[in-house]
């Protein structure tokens, strides 16, 4: 399947991308994110157990344990406040 994946705030800063398309064999979203974190350094850093972040497929927050259809637009972004 492929996705597109979008990387907000903190996450684009340090991963150095705003988005890619990925061709991708898990069904999702931790799947998702395992991939990422096993590309080391600041993925595994900001996507690890300790770091705060949220999931978004097709525009609607999702769980770790949703699906992932083909095509989908994944976003990735830390929570965000308001004042």
């Amino acid at each position: 399947m492929r996705l597109h994946v979008l990387y907000f705030a903190r996450l684009r800063e340090r991963f150095g991308v705003a988005e890619e398309t990925l061709d991708f064999a898990g069904t999702t979203a931790a799947d998702l994110v395992a991939v990422l974190q096993a590309r080391g350094g600041a993925w595994a850093e900001e996507l690890g157990g300790g770091r705060a972040f949220r999931v978004a497929v097709n525009q609607d927050i999702v769980a770790l344990d949703a699906a992932l259809p083909d095509q989908a637009e994944v976003a990735i972004f830390p929570p965000v406040t308001g004042g």
